[in-house]
């Protein structure tokens, strides 16, 4: 009889089956599962429950002989009663058990969590949730940054990486530990870790009215393959479109404001430009504008002079960029101005794919 190698040994030939499955036996991980779901402001549903005093994602255990994804449909079935198919991953997370906060009773010997893509849920979805008499105490919809607070660190890590993950449609990340082994630009800025731009404003079509003064003015300046300039903060992972506050020596002209702010913020040049329409702010005489135009060309990274700040620039479609805001009911609206403009300009409808950082000179 041979001995069997210790656990971090190479199994070898000479094992016996029973050898061998003791081997593997010893180095065996739990599995569970998780779902990640969202509603139409970009809100993440968590659970609150009566077993502990953090919350959680729906999901659970996979059970002997069951595959992740029957998991994760039987999950939202037992504690939404909603049935769905669950056929899209957005995480793989390798638990170690080294630092883990399970009682020691458990004898935790690590994990590898899947975390699945629940959808975007309206609102007859959200009402069609029936929570059992027990286990599930009640379900919230709340803004990503938020969940530091609300879940463990680890759920709240692997949640804010799968979520990024969804945002970037680059397919099904490996974590360790909640983080990405391979972390992009989204990840390395930690977009979705401070509270998105509010900004619940009607959009209006038309031209500004006289009496309304300009405060702000933005641009949806787009790439040759139909994605927009995004620029994300470095030190809290906020995006905002290029654009501005107007200085007196824009002497108030909107457009001039924006190809200020734009040189400033991104070193970016564009040419001719669409009005789109602007938000006007319940109870301010004052509208925030909205253009489209077509870069020409991005300068090398540098800090905006105004204020010292040195963006990440990145491409994205323009439905991820909404992603990256909270813009309420009229994001549509404004999304549809920008879809009718990009047309105008003769610019291709950009594919979903995954967000590019501009990291040197470019022209188009």
């Amino acid at each position: 009889m041979t001995t069997p190698p210790v656990p971090d040994e190479p199994p070898s030939t000479s094992l016996t089956d029973e050898e061998y499955g003791i081997l593997r036996a010893s180095a065996a991980l739990w599995a569970g599962t998780s779902v990640l779901i969202t509603n139409r402001r970009g809100q993440v549903l968590i659970q609150h429950v009566d077993y502990r005093d953090v919350c959680l994602l729906p999901g659970g255990a996979v059970d002997k002989g069951e595959s992740p994804a029957h998991a994760a449909a039987r999950e939202l079935w037992e504690e939404l009663g909603v049935t769905s198919t669950v056929d899209r991953g957005l995480a793989v997370d390798w638990v170690a058990a080294e630092g883990s906060t399970a009682p020691a009773a458990l004898r935790f010997p690590g994990e590898t969590l899947f975390v699945f893509d629940g959808g975007t849920w309206d609102e007859d979805q959200i009402a069609a949730v029936r929570l059992p008499e027990h286990e599930i105490k009640g379900i919230e919809f709340v803004e990503p940054a938020r969940l530091p607070d609300l879940m463990s660190p680890g759920d709240a890590r692997r949640a804010l990486s799968a979520l990024r993950a969804r945002v970037n449609s680059a397919g099904t990340v490996l974590l360790e530990n909640g983080l990405p082994i391979a972390p992009t630009v989204l990840d390395r800025i930690g977009v979705l870790r401070t509270g998105r731009a509010e900004h619940h404003f009607p959009f209006h079509h038309g031209p500004v009215p006289d009496g309304l003064v300009v405060r702000q003015s933005w641009g949806w300046l787009f790439a040759p393959d139909g994605r927009v300039l995004l620029l994300l903060e470095p030190g809290t992972g906020a995006a905002c479109l290029p654009g501005g506050t107007p200085e007196p020596h824009d002497r108030d002209d909107a457009l001039a404001t924006l190809r200020r702010e734009a040189r400033e913020e991104a070193d970016a040049g564009f040419g001719e430009p669409v009005f789109l329409g602007y938000l006007s702010e319940p109870g301010e005489a004052c509208a925030r504008v909205r253009y489209a135009a077509v870069l020409t060309g991005v300068g090398p990274v540098r800090a905006d002079p105004a204020t010292g700040r040195t963006y990440t620039r990145v491409l994205a479609t323009p439905e991820q960029a909404l992603e990256f805001f909270d813009w309420g009911p009229s994001a549509a609206d404004q999304l549809a101005a920008v879809h009718r403009a990009r047309t105008l300009l003769g610019i291709p409808e950009a594919p979903r794919q995954p967000v590019t950082e501009l990291t040197a000179p470019t022209t188009w």
